[in-house]
């Protein structure tokens, strides 16, 4: 191979670049290569095609048309007109490892780009890029998008739409030619923000095939792109998505492009997530200690806060096991429902008269943590920080934009207005003993205007500026990104905050499937999963504990459920569930996740296995009823083919609702091999639909 290449590998995908005639190829992003790679490049190099380029073209990573590329480029700006196609030249090839950073140079467009590569031991890369103006006059960029090549196999996409309540919802669909783009413009990642994109070949399941994905670490707008040129080349690839004018390049200002984290698996779409997931871990500011089990009282009190009504919900969280409790919306000024007192964050003496040591001491000494709720980049107009200052909204001209929720979006790219959300969060935190604020986000950004210019890029930085200062004042601080339910879960805000809040809707049934998509790139852990009300507040639907329960274990779980009104065998049965998360959770948050290709589309089966294949705990859930009197078999995936193992039903929190007249003999216990536990499974019993049950396998 030539000086100027570089072979990034890891045992499960390797990145090929190599500069050629002055651009730098991506020769190959997918499986493991090794060997000789010297004539790659000779290899692959096109024919010349009738009606065509007089020689091969090689466009390189910036796909521009002066090197006799006809996509979209991945650079597009200007200088008031001029400079408006650029033609960079590799002027620097840093190669370290499995690190690359190179830096290209165009002198007519008086620019500099600096991009950099980094694959690590679990085949997650990470690309960046700084564009930097070289020139004395301003630079408008209006796009960059990081793109990767895709091979001819893979021929569909899967990426995820939704809506408050039902976020992340897989749409699968065949890559045409042309270009296809999937755009965020909430100013927010959103609800139908998705979370990743993914190629795929016709074939690829949670266990087998091949997948590449990409994810854009970006909470501000942004967007995902899918183009398949007529030459028959494709690729893929995402960027933040600039409003007009948002970043215009002053003489020797740069502009740093949000990073791409991208994932090749052989093994499925259960690679991608476990190679995500794995990443997410070996961060240094990935949450160490054990995730505390959490009783949120938002769907126990609403606006309804006493102090009586919350000490009594404390002591019945207190016999359960709970072991952090949030009080919600409605400590603060003037806020006895969702139409005031955004902005003002200080405590209402009308609710709280002593304050909220009295309840915190209650809550701390019984070795409980106590968090609390706040939506700080948010004002409602009937507030005493709306009316002392309504020119620190983000807006356009003289025009208010419409209202959402009742609130208006505070402009944090204006000083005055970060500072006072700042001090005000920052003085409550230091007068008590919080933990734990969660921080939502209850309205999309429109009209989101700084000072006459576009702000949602502004507003994004200053969030991320936000959340670093007040862990740096507040040593130990864990933040929760909510926005109202899933809205902002991604991997730019991910180094910020220590939980999700993955939907405001606590109906298990929605969960299974919002909870098994998000779970494809955000670890488990960091996923909030509460126990919801027997009486679905979301849907109206009426579900089993033991649905509920078995539903809020996989991920960071908690409750969200007025459990004063739970009966005495309720309590039992939290108590006993409670108890199993906390002799499980290690295991759960920090195993491989499962979904296994169950052929019934009735149920899911899905779970946790050790990564030494000692253990596992899956869980069976029927979704529908059964098309069949018998349901397909349960066979577990990623177990030791050559060991033994007990298999055995569990209920911590009571047995489901079966439709039968007695269960499959294995569920009270069983030896099998994993062989035999992957090729031929155990009976699944019938349940009535909406209902699950745990199975515990361990090695012998």
């Amino acid at each position: 191979m030539s000086k100027q290449s570089a072979l990034l590998s890891a045992p499960s995908a390797s990145l090929l670049l190599e500069v050629v005639e002055g651009a730098l190829v991506i020769q190959h992003w997918g499986a493991p290569l090794t060997g000789d790679l010297t004539s790659v490049q000779t290899a692959i190099r096109p024919s010349i095609a009738n009606s065509s380029w007089d020689a091969p073209q090689f466009p390189g990573i910036m796909r521009e048309g002066a090197r006799g590329f006809l996509g979209r480029p991945t650079l597009s700006g200007h200088r008031n007109g001029k400079a408006w196609s650029t033609k960079f030249e590799v002027s620097n090839f840093h190669h370290v490892g499995n690190h690359v950073a190179v830096t290209f140079t165009d002198f007519h467009a008086q620019l500099e780009v600096v991009t950099t590569f980094d694959l690590d031991a679990y085949g997650v890369l990470t690309q960046g890029s700084t564009v930097k103006n070289l020139g004395d006059s301003e630079y408008s960029l209006n796009e960059y998008i990081h793109w990767l090549p895709l091979p001819k196999e893979a021929t569909q996409t899967l990426d995820f739409a939704g809506k408050w309540s039902n976020e992340r919802n897989p749409q699968r669909k065949e890559i045409a030619t042309g270009t296809w783009v999937r755009e965020s413009r909430e100013g927010r990642t959103g609800h139908n923000f998705s979370i990743a994109d993914i190629a795929l070949t016709p074939h690829t399941s949670f266990q087998s095939g091949n997948a590449w994905a990409i994810s854009i670490a970006w909470s501000g707008n942004s967007h995902y792109l899918v183009e398949k040129l007529f030459d028959g080349t494709q690729s893929i690839g995402a960027g933040e998505l600039l409003l007009p004018g948002e970043v215009i390049l002053a003489a020797g200002q740069s502009y740093s492009a949000p990073a791409l984290v991208s994932v090749f698996s052989a093994q499925g779409l259960d690679g991608i997530a476990s190679s995500y997931h794995q990443h997410l871990r070996a961060r240094d500011i990935h949450p160490k200690r054990p995730r505390p089990l959490t009783l949120n009282m938002w769907e126990a009190l609403y606006f309804d806060h006493n102090e009586e009504k919350i000490k009594a919900l404390i002591d019945v969280a207190s016999e359960i096991g709970i072991e952090r409790v949030v009080l919600d919306d409605g400590w603060f000024h003037s806020r006895r429902d969702d139409r005031a007192g955004l902005g003002d964050w200080v405590i209402d003496p009308k609710v709280w008269p002593n304050g909220l040591s009295p309840i915190i001491k209650h809550i701390n000494d019984k070795g409980i943590e106590f968090g609390l709720w706040f939506e700080g980049e948010m004002v409602n107009p009937d507030s005493d920080l709306y009316r002392a200052h309504p020119e620190w909204i983000l807006h356009e001209a003289d025009r208010v934009p419409p209202l959402w929720r009742n609130q208006l979006v505070l402009d944090l790219g204006h000083e005055d207005a970060f500072n006072h959300v700042l001090e005000q969060t920052s003085a409550v935190l230091a007068a008590h003993n919080i933990a734990y604020i969660k921080w939502d986000h209850n309205r999309v950004l429109v009209d989101a205007g700084h000072l006459g210019s576009a702000g949602v890029h502004r507003q994004t930085q200053a969030i991320y500026r936000l959340f670093a200062e007040l862990k740096k004042r507040h040593p130990g601080l864990e933040i929760e990104s909510c926005a109202s339910g899933g809205a902002r879960i991604d991997l730019g805000v991910i180094d910020l905050v220590d939980r999700f809040w993955t939907s405001d809707n606590n109906d298990a049934l929605e969960r299974q499937t919002i909870q098994r998509w998000t779970a494809q790139v955000i670890a488990p852990e960091l996923l909030g999963t509460h126990i919801g009300p027997t009486h679905g507040h979301q849907t109206g639907r009426t579900l089993e504990l033991s649905m509920r329960a078995i539903t809020a274990l996989f991920g960071h779980a908690g409750i969200e459920w007025n459990i004063t009104e739970a009966t005495a065998e309720e309590r039992k049965y939290l108590t006993s569930w409670a108890k199993y998360y906390k002799e499980n959770r290690a295991h759960l948050h920090s195993g491989k996740m499962v979904r296994a290709d169950y052929p019934d589309a009735h149920a899911y089966l899905h779970g946790v296995t050790a990564h030494d294949l000692s253990r596992a705990i899956f869980a069976y859930v029927q979704l529908t009823p059964t098309t069949t009197i018998h349901p397909s078999p349960l066979k577990f995936p990623d177990l030791d083919p050559t060991a033994n193992y007990l298999v055995k039903a569990v209920f911590p929190a009571g047995k489901p609702r079966y439709m039968l007249i007695s269960p499959p003999e294995w569920m009270s216990g069983i030896t099998m091999s994993g062989s035999a536990l992957s090729a031929i499974g155990v009976t699944a019993p019938i349940l009535a639909p909406a209902n699950a049950f745990l199975i515990e396998i361990t090695k012998l």
